[in-house]
């Protein structure tokens, strides 16, 4: 398995982390509204949660940036291939 495949697979993992942890937010509004948990408690873990949803994100763009930075270094590499076969065909 290619590094970018590695890196894009990283990176659906962590978008389906994301989900799972806004569902987790959608739950806490219902135990909310149930009355099942205060206001307070709501909050906190929300707080807990939204932390956690922009760490998750960071890493994402991360994730992105490096697969950039690999797609570029690939490019590069198939350029000095190209003009290699040029000097070898004059």
């Amino acid at each position: 398995m290619s590094f970018e495949k590695r890196l894009e697979k990283s990176i659906v993992k962590k978008e389906k982390a994301i989900e799972k942890e806004e569902k987790r937010i959608e739950n806490l509004k219902e135990k909310l509204d149930s009355g099942k948990i205060t206001r307070a408690k709501y909050n906190i873990e929300k707080k807990k949660i939204e932390v956690k949803i922009r760490t998750i994100n960071s890493r994402i763009r991360t994730l992105q940036g490096i697969m950039t930075k690999e797609k570029r270094h690939q490019e590069e590499i198939a350029e000095e291939k190209r003009k290699k076969k040029e000097k070898k065909k004059k």
